[in-house]
Protein backbone atom coordinates (compact mmCIF):
# COMPACT_ATOMS: atom_id res chain seq x y z
CA UNK A 1 0.00 0.00 0.00
CA UNK A 2 1.94 2.98 -1.32
CA UNK A 3 -0.25 5.36 0.65
CA UNK A 4 1.13 3.90 3.87
CA UNK A 5 4.79 3.95 2.84
CA UNK A 6 6.80 5.37 5.73
CA UNK A 7 3.93 4.87 8.18
CA UNK A 8 4.31 2.40 11.04
CA UNK A 9 1.65 -0.15 11.96
CA UNK A 10 0.41 -0.92 15.46
CA UNK A 11 1.63 -4.45 14.74
CA UNK A 12 5.22 -3.18 14.87
CA UNK A 13 4.97 -0.79 17.83
CA UNK A 14 6.26 -1.64 21.32
CA UNK A 15 3.26 -1.02 23.56
CA UNK A 16 4.00 -2.90 26.78
CA UNK A 17 3.61 -0.59 29.81
CA UNK A 18 2.97 2.30 27.39
CA UNK A 19 0.03 4.69 27.62
CA UNK A 20 -1.33 4.25 24.10
CA UNK A 21 -3.68 6.91 22.76
CA UNK A 22 -5.95 5.37 20.11
CA UNK A 23 -8.05 7.79 18.09
CA UNK A 24 -11.18 5.80 17.25
CA UNK A 25 -14.37 6.71 15.43
CA UNK A 26 -17.18 6.03 17.89
CA UNK A 27 -19.55 8.49 16.20
CA UNK A 28 -22.48 6.11 16.71
CA UNK A 29 -26.19 6.88 16.62
CA UNK A 30 -27.81 6.86 20.05
CA UNK A 31 -31.39 6.15 21.06
CA UNK A 32 -33.61 8.96 22.29
CA UNK A 33 -34.63 9.40 25.93
CA UNK A 34 -33.18 10.02 29.36
CA UNK A 35 -30.95 6.93 29.26
CA UNK A 36 -29.62 6.74 25.69
CA UNK A 37 -28.01 3.60 24.37
CA UNK A 38 -26.01 2.85 21.25
CA UNK A 39 -28.45 2.24 18.39
CA UNK A 40 -25.86 0.89 15.95
CA UNK A 41 -22.54 -0.44 17.27
CA UNK A 42 -20.91 -1.08 13.86
CA UNK A 43 -18.15 1.47 14.36
CA UNK A 44 -17.38 0.17 17.84
CA UNK A 45 -17.09 -3.38 16.52
CA UNK A 46 -14.80 -2.24 13.71
CA UNK A 47 -12.36 -0.81 16.28
CA UNK A 48 -12.23 -3.95 18.44
CA UNK A 49 -9.34 -5.71 16.63
CA UNK A 50 -7.03 -2.73 17.20
CA UNK A 51 -8.05 -2.31 20.83
CA UNK A 52 -7.64 -6.03 21.52
CA UNK A 53 -4.20 -6.05 19.90
CA UNK A 54 -3.10 -3.12 22.07
CA UNK A 55 -4.34 -4.93 25.18
CA UNK A 56 -2.55 -8.14 24.14
CA UNK A 57 0.63 -6.12 23.79
CA UNK A 58 0.27 -4.93 27.40
CA UNK A 59 -0.68 -1.32 26.68
CA UNK A 60 -2.53 1.09 28.91
CA UNK A 61 -5.19 2.08 26.39
CA UNK A 62 -6.64 5.59 26.17
CA UNK A 63 -9.44 5.88 23.62
CA UNK A 64 -10.71 9.17 22.22
CA UNK A 65 -13.48 10.02 19.76
CA UNK A 66 -15.98 12.64 18.74
CA UNK A 67 -19.75 12.13 18.70
CA UNK A 68 -22.17 14.23 16.70
CA UNK A 69 -21.85 17.98 16.23
CA UNK A 70 -22.18 19.77 19.58
CA UNK A 71 -22.36 23.55 19.44
CA UNK A 72 -18.89 25.07 19.86
CA UNK A 73 -17.92 25.29 23.50
CA UNK A 74 -21.26 23.88 24.71
CA UNK A 75 -20.96 20.31 26.04
CA UNK A 76 -24.21 18.47 25.40
CA UNK A 77 -25.11 15.59 27.75
CA UNK A 78 -27.07 14.03 24.88
CA UNK A 79 -23.78 13.65 23.00
CA UNK A 80 -21.78 12.14 25.85
CA UNK A 81 -19.70 9.08 25.02
CA UNK A 82 -20.75 7.40 28.27
CA UNK A 83 -23.30 5.06 26.61
CA UNK A 84 -20.66 4.21 24.01
CA UNK A 85 -18.33 3.23 26.82
CA UNK A 86 -21.03 0.99 28.28
CA UNK A 87 -21.48 -0.82 24.96
CA UNK A 88 -17.72 -1.11 24.46
CA UNK A 89 -17.41 -2.70 27.90
CA UNK A 90 -19.99 -5.32 26.91
CA UNK A 91 -18.21 -6.11 23.65
CA UNK A 92 -14.69 -6.21 25.09
CA UNK A 93 -15.63 -7.91 28.34
CA UNK A 94 -13.56 -5.47 30.42
CA UNK A 95 -14.28 -2.40 32.53
CA UNK A 96 -14.04 0.92 30.72
CA UNK A 97 -12.86 3.82 32.85
CA UNK A 98 -14.69 6.99 31.89
CA UNK A 99 -13.71 10.37 33.34
CA UNK A 100 -16.86 12.44 33.73
CA UNK A 101 -17.50 15.82 32.16
CA UNK A 102 -14.35 16.40 30.06
CA UNK A 103 -11.72 14.81 27.83
CA UNK A 104 -8.95 16.93 29.37
CA UNK A 105 -8.37 18.39 32.81
CA UNK A 106 -7.67 16.91 36.23
CA UNK A 107 -10.40 14.24 36.22
CA UNK A 108 -9.17 12.83 32.92
CA UNK A 109 -5.53 13.05 34.02
CA UNK A 110 -6.32 11.13 37.22
CA UNK A 111 -8.08 8.31 35.34
CA UNK A 112 -5.27 7.97 32.81
CA UNK A 113 -2.54 8.25 35.45
CA UNK A 114 -4.04 5.34 37.41
CA UNK A 115 -4.43 2.99 34.44
CA UNK A 116 -2.59 -0.31 34.70
CA UNK A 117 -1.39 -2.50 31.85
CA UNK A 118 -4.34 -4.05 30.03
CA UNK A 119 -6.87 -1.46 31.20
CA UNK A 120 -8.93 0.89 29.04
CA UNK A 121 -10.07 4.48 29.48
CA UNK A 122 -12.47 6.30 27.17
CA UNK A 123 -12.28 10.10 27.14
CA UNK A 124 -15.35 12.31 26.84
CA UNK A 125 -16.43 13.75 23.47
CA UNK A 126 -13.49 15.62 21.90
CA UNK A 127 -15.80 18.04 20.11
CA UNK A 128 -17.01 19.47 23.39
CA UNK A 129 -13.89 21.60 22.81
CA UNK A 130 -14.04 23.80 19.68
CA UNK A 131 -10.24 23.59 19.58
CA UNK A 132 -10.57 20.00 18.30
CA UNK A 133 -11.98 21.02 14.93
CA UNK A 134 -9.64 24.04 14.78
CA UNK A 135 -6.61 21.71 14.91
CA UNK A 136 -5.42 23.71 17.90
CA UNK A 137 -1.92 22.70 19.02
CA UNK A 138 -2.52 23.81 22.60
CA UNK A 139 -5.46 21.41 22.86
CA UNK A 140 -3.37 18.69 21.21
CA UNK A 141 -0.66 19.22 23.84
CA UNK A 142 -3.21 18.63 26.60
CA UNK A 143 -4.13 15.34 24.96
CA UNK A 144 -0.46 14.47 24.46
CA UNK A 145 -0.03 14.43 28.25
CA UNK A 146 -2.01 11.17 28.22
CA UNK A 147 0.28 9.10 26.04
CA UNK A 148 3.67 7.88 24.96
CA UNK A 149 2.26 6.24 21.81
CA UNK A 150 -0.32 7.42 19.27
CA UNK A 151 -2.40 5.13 17.06
CA UNK A 152 -4.92 6.39 14.50
CA UNK A 153 -7.75 3.94 13.89
CA UNK A 154 -10.41 6.50 12.96
CA UNK A 155 -10.64 6.28 9.18
CA UNK A 156 -13.88 8.27 9.25
CA UNK A 157 -11.95 11.38 10.36
CA UNK A 158 -8.71 10.75 8.44
CA UNK A 159 -9.66 13.47 5.93
CA UNK A 160 -10.04 16.07 8.69
CA UNK A 161 -7.13 18.16 9.94
CA UNK A 162 -8.42 18.13 13.53
CA UNK A 163 -6.33 18.33 16.69
CA UNK A 164 -6.64 14.67 17.72
CA UNK A 165 -6.02 13.50 14.13
CA UNK A 166 -3.40 15.89 12.78
CA UNK A 167 -1.73 18.02 15.47
CA UNK A 168 -1.52 15.38 18.21
CA UNK A 169 0.38 12.61 16.38
CA UNK A 170 3.08 15.10 15.39
CA UNK A 171 3.75 15.70 19.08
CA UNK A 172 4.50 12.05 19.87
CA UNK A 173 7.62 10.25 18.69
CA UNK A 174 5.98 6.82 18.44
CA UNK A 175 2.92 6.74 16.20
CA UNK A 176 1.23 4.50 13.69
CA UNK A 177 -1.96 3.20 12.12
CA UNK A 178 -4.53 0.89 13.61
CA UNK A 179 -5.83 -2.24 11.89
CA UNK A 180 -9.06 -0.60 10.68
CA UNK A 181 -7.25 2.25 8.91
CA UNK A 182 -4.98 -0.30 7.25
CA UNK A 183 -7.97 -2.39 6.13
CA UNK A 184 -9.79 0.66 4.74
CA UNK A 185 -6.82 1.90 2.76
CA UNK A 186 -6.03 -1.57 1.42
CA UNK A 187 -9.59 -1.98 0.12
CA UNK A 188 -9.94 1.47 -1.39
CA UNK A 189 -6.45 1.35 -2.91
CA UNK A 190 -7.58 -1.58 -5.05
CA UNK A 191 -10.03 0.78 -6.72
CA UNK A 192 -7.53 3.61 -6.95
CA UNK A 193 -4.46 1.79 -8.25
CA UNK A 194 -5.52 -1.01 -10.60
CA UNK A 195 -9.23 -1.87 -10.46
CA UNK A 196 -10.27 -4.98 -12.33
CA UNK A 197 -12.44 -4.10 -15.31
CA UNK A 198 -15.25 -3.47 -15.98
CA UNK A 199 -15.33 -0.95 -13.14
CA UNK A 200 -18.77 0.50 -12.32
CA UNK A 201 -19.48 3.29 -9.83
CA UNK A 202 -22.86 4.12 -8.33
CA UNK A 203 -23.35 7.62 -6.95
CA UNK A 204 -26.36 9.04 -5.13
CA UNK A 205 -27.04 11.52 -2.40
CA UNK A 206 -28.20 15.09 -2.49
CA UNK A 207 -25.83 17.25 -4.49
CA UNK A 208 -23.55 17.11 -7.50
CA UNK A 209 -21.38 19.75 -5.82
CA UNK A 210 -20.75 17.45 -2.84
CA UNK A 211 -19.24 14.82 -5.11
CA UNK A 212 -17.76 16.90 -7.91
CA UNK A 213 -14.18 15.88 -7.14
CA UNK A 214 -14.91 12.17 -7.03
CA UNK A 215 -17.10 12.33 -10.17
CA UNK A 216 -14.24 13.91 -12.10
CA UNK A 217 -11.79 11.33 -10.73
CA UNK A 218 -14.11 8.41 -11.46
CA UNK A 219 -14.67 9.53 -15.05
CA UNK A 220 -10.96 8.87 -15.56
CA UNK A 221 -11.21 5.29 -14.27
CA UNK A 222 -14.67 3.75 -14.53
CA UNK A 223 -16.42 2.11 -17.44
CA UNK A 224 -19.87 3.14 -16.25
CA UNK A 225 -21.28 5.67 -13.80
CA UNK A 226 -24.80 5.11 -12.47
CA UNK A 227 -26.40 8.19 -10.89
CA UNK A 228 -29.44 8.32 -8.61
CA UNK A 229 -30.69 10.23 -5.60
CA UNK A 230 -31.42 13.93 -5.66
CA UNK A 231 -28.16 14.57 -7.51
CA UNK A 232 -29.67 12.76 -10.51
CA UNK A 233 -32.35 15.46 -10.62
CA UNK A 234 -29.71 18.03 -11.51
CA UNK A 235 -28.51 15.89 -14.43
CA UNK A 236 -32.09 15.29 -15.60
CA UNK A 237 -32.90 19.00 -15.40
CA UNK A 238 -29.71 19.74 -17.35
CA UNK A 239 -31.10 17.52 -20.13
CA UNK A 240 -34.32 19.52 -20.15
CA UNK A 241 -36.44 17.05 -18.19
CA UNK A 242 -39.32 18.56 -16.20
CA UNK A 243 -38.68 17.41 -12.61
CA UNK A 244 -41.58 19.13 -10.82
CA UNK A 245 -40.74 20.44 -7.36
CA UNK A 246 -37.82 18.03 -6.91
CA UNK A 247 -34.67 19.15 -5.16
CA UNK A 248 -31.87 20.05 -7.59
CA UNK A 249 -28.98 22.50 -7.97
CA UNK A 250 -30.02 25.21 -10.39
CA UNK A 251 -26.53 26.74 -10.40
CA UNK A 252 -24.92 23.40 -11.36
CA UNK A 253 -26.87 22.70 -14.57
CA UNK A 254 -24.04 23.84 -16.82
CA UNK A 255 -21.60 21.73 -14.79
CA UNK A 256 -23.85 18.69 -15.15
CA UNK A 257 -23.93 19.16 -18.93
CA UNK A 258 -20.13 19.43 -18.96
CA UNK A 259 -19.79 16.20 -16.98
CA UNK A 260 -22.15 14.39 -19.34
CA UNK A 261 -20.16 15.68 -22.32
CA UNK A 262 -16.94 14.46 -20.69
CA UNK A 263 -18.45 11.04 -20.14
CA UNK A 264 -19.45 10.81 -23.80
CA UNK A 265 -16.12 12.03 -25.17
CA UNK A 266 -13.95 10.32 -22.58
CA UNK A 267 -10.18 10.49 -22.79
CA UNK A 268 -8.12 8.79 -25.45
CA UNK A 269 -11.29 7.79 -27.26
CA UNK A 270 -12.67 5.86 -24.27
CA UNK A 271 -16.16 7.00 -23.30
CA UNK A 272 -17.90 6.34 -19.99
CA UNK A 273 -21.46 5.08 -19.90
CA UNK A 274 -23.39 7.50 -17.68
CA UNK A 275 -26.78 6.07 -16.71
CA UNK A 276 -29.54 8.23 -15.24
CA UNK A 277 -32.97 7.15 -13.99
CA UNK A 278 -35.50 6.24 -16.66
CA UNK A 279 -38.41 6.08 -14.19
CA UNK A 280 -38.92 7.48 -10.70
CA UNK A 281 -41.14 7.34 -7.62
CA UNK A 282 -42.81 10.70 -7.00
CA UNK A 283 -44.98 12.13 -4.24
CA UNK A 284 -46.38 15.46 -3.13
CA UNK A 285 -43.74 15.91 -0.44
CA UNK A 286 -41.23 14.03 1.70
CA UNK A 287 -43.99 13.53 4.27
CA UNK A 288 -46.33 11.78 1.84
CA UNK A 289 -47.71 8.34 2.72
CA UNK A 290 -48.11 7.26 -0.88
CA UNK A 291 -46.22 7.63 -4.12
CA UNK A 292 -46.54 6.84 -7.81
CA UNK A 293 -44.16 5.58 -10.48
CA UNK A 294 -43.65 7.73 -13.60
CA UNK A 295 -41.40 7.70 -16.62
CA UNK A 296 -38.90 10.56 -16.23
CA UNK A 297 -40.38 12.22 -19.32
CA UNK A 298 -43.81 12.37 -17.67
CA UNK A 299 -43.15 13.60 -14.14
CA UNK A 300 -46.26 15.58 -13.06
CA UNK A 301 -45.89 19.22 -12.19
CA UNK A 302 -46.08 19.84 -8.47
CA UNK A 303 -44.65 16.41 -7.62
CA UNK A 304 -41.29 15.56 -6.11
CA UNK A 305 -38.88 12.78 -7.15
CA UNK A 306 -38.02 10.75 -4.04
CA UNK A 307 -36.66 7.46 -5.41
CA UNK A 308 -35.63 5.71 -8.59
CA UNK A 309 -38.25 3.46 -10.17
CA UNK A 310 -38.31 -0.31 -10.81
CA UNK A 311 -37.20 -0.03 -14.47
CA UNK A 312 -34.19 1.99 -13.33
CA UNK A 313 -33.38 -0.61 -10.68
CA UNK A 314 -33.44 -3.27 -13.41
CA UNK A 315 -31.31 -1.09 -15.72
CA UNK A 316 -28.72 -0.52 -12.98
CA UNK A 317 -28.77 -4.19 -11.93
CA UNK A 318 -28.03 -5.34 -15.50
CA UNK A 319 -25.03 -3.00 -15.71
CA UNK A 320 -23.76 -4.07 -12.29
CA UNK A 321 -24.10 -7.77 -13.11
CA UNK A 322 -21.15 -7.70 -15.49
CA UNK A 323 -18.86 -5.60 -13.33
CA UNK A 324 -15.62 -6.84 -11.77
CA UNK A 325 -15.12 -3.77 -9.54
CA UNK A 326 -17.91 -1.70 -7.97
CA UNK A 327 -17.90 1.41 -5.79
CA UNK A 328 -21.12 2.83 -4.33
CA UNK A 329 -21.57 6.06 -2.40
CA UNK A 330 -24.89 7.78 -1.72
CA UNK A 331 -28.47 6.45 -1.35
CA UNK A 332 -30.60 6.48 -4.50
CA UNK A 333 -33.70 7.84 -2.77
CA UNK A 334 -35.12 8.93 0.56
CA UNK A 335 -34.31 5.49 1.96
CA UNK A 336 -35.04 6.46 5.58
CA UNK A 337 -38.73 6.15 4.69
CA UNK A 338 -39.66 2.61 3.59
CA UNK A 339 -41.96 3.99 0.89
CA UNK A 340 -38.95 5.51 -0.87
CA UNK A 341 -36.33 2.83 -0.09
CA UNK A 342 -36.99 0.36 -2.93
CA UNK A 343 -34.40 1.87 -5.28
CA UNK A 344 -31.63 1.92 -2.71
CA UNK A 345 -32.52 -1.59 -1.53
CA UNK A 346 -32.55 -2.82 -5.11
CA UNK A 347 -29.10 -1.39 -5.76
CA UNK A 348 -27.78 -3.00 -2.58
CA UNK A 349 -29.11 -6.40 -3.65
CA UNK A 350 -27.68 -6.02 -7.15
CA UNK A 351 -24.25 -5.14 -5.78
CA UNK A 352 -24.40 -8.04 -3.34
CA UNK A 353 -25.27 -10.37 -6.24
CA UNK A 354 -22.31 -9.03 -8.25
CA UNK A 355 -20.11 -9.62 -5.23
CA UNK A 356 -21.26 -13.24 -5.06
CA UNK A 357 -20.29 -13.56 -8.72
CA UNK A 358 -16.74 -12.47 -7.96
CA UNK A 359 -16.81 -8.67 -8.24
CA UNK A 360 -14.76 -6.63 -5.77
CA UNK A 361 -17.43 -4.46 -4.14
CA UNK A 362 -16.91 -1.43 -1.91
CA UNK A 363 -19.59 0.67 -0.23
CA UNK A 364 -18.65 4.15 0.96
CA UNK A 365 -19.57 4.82 4.59
CA UNK A 366 -22.14 7.09 6.20
CA UNK A 367 -25.70 6.89 4.88
CA UNK A 368 -24.73 4.34 2.23
CA UNK A 369 -23.41 1.89 4.81
CA UNK A 370 -26.56 2.44 6.90
CA UNK A 371 -28.71 1.80 3.84
CA UNK A 372 -26.95 -1.49 3.07
CA UNK A 373 -27.38 -2.72 6.63
CA UNK A 374 -31.02 -1.59 6.55
CA UNK A 375 -31.58 -3.69 3.43
CA UNK A 376 -30.60 -6.71 5.46
CA UNK A 377 -27.55 -8.33 7.00
CA UNK A 378 -27.83 -11.14 4.44
CA UNK A 379 -27.10 -8.43 1.84
CA UNK A 380 -24.48 -6.51 3.85
CA UNK A 381 -22.50 -9.67 4.58
CA UNK A 382 -21.94 -10.26 0.86
CA UNK A 383 -20.30 -6.86 0.21
CA UNK A 384 -16.52 -7.21 0.16
CA UNK A 385 -15.88 -3.96 2.04
CA UNK A 386 -18.23 -1.51 3.77
CA UNK A 387 -16.26 1.58 4.67
CA UNK A 388 -16.67 3.42 7.97
CA UNK A 389 -15.80 6.73 6.34
CA UNK A 390 -17.90 8.31 3.61
CA UNK A 391 -15.99 11.56 3.22
CA UNK A 392 -12.60 9.93 3.73
CA UNK A 393 -13.32 7.23 1.14
CA UNK A 394 -14.37 9.84 -1.43
CA UNK A 395 -11.28 11.97 -0.88
CA UNK A 396 -9.03 8.92 -1.09
CA UNK A 397 -10.61 7.91 -4.41
CA UNK A 398 -10.09 11.47 -5.64
CA UNK A 399 -6.39 10.83 -5.10
CA UNK A 400 -6.10 13.33 -2.26
CA UNK A 401 -3.71 12.89 0.64
CA UNK A 402 -5.47 12.33 3.96
CA UNK A 403 -4.23 14.64 6.77
CA UNK A 404 -4.70 11.90 9.36
CA UNK A 405 -2.40 9.56 7.45
CA UNK A 406 0.16 12.20 6.51
CA UNK A 407 0.55 13.14 10.19
CA UNK A 408 1.77 9.59 10.89
CA UNK A 409 4.52 9.60 8.32
CA UNK A 410 7.98 9.08 9.71
CA UNK A 411 6.72 7.19 12.77
CA UNK A 412 9.39 5.29 14.65
CA UNK A 413 9.18 2.32 16.97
Amino acid sequence: MAMLDGVASIRDLELEHQRTFIRVDFNCPLTEGDAPEVADDTRIREALPTIRLALEKGAKVVLASHLGRPKPGQPDPKLSLEPVGARLSELLGVDIYFPQDDCVGEAARKVVRELRDGQVALLENLRFHPEEEKNDEGFARQLAEFAEVYVDDAFGTAHRAHASVHALPRLLRVRGTGLLVEKEIAALSKLLDAPEKPYVAVLGGAKVSDKLGVIEALLERVDALLVGGAMANTFLAAKGVEIGTSSFEDDKLALARTLMDRARSGRGGRSVELLLPVDVMVAGSTESDEGSIYDVQRIPRGSMVLDIGPRTVELFARRLAGARSIFWNGPLGLFEKPLFAAGTNGAARAIAAASESGAFTVVGGGDTAAAVHATGEDVASKIKHISTGGGASLELLEGKKLPGVEALRGARS
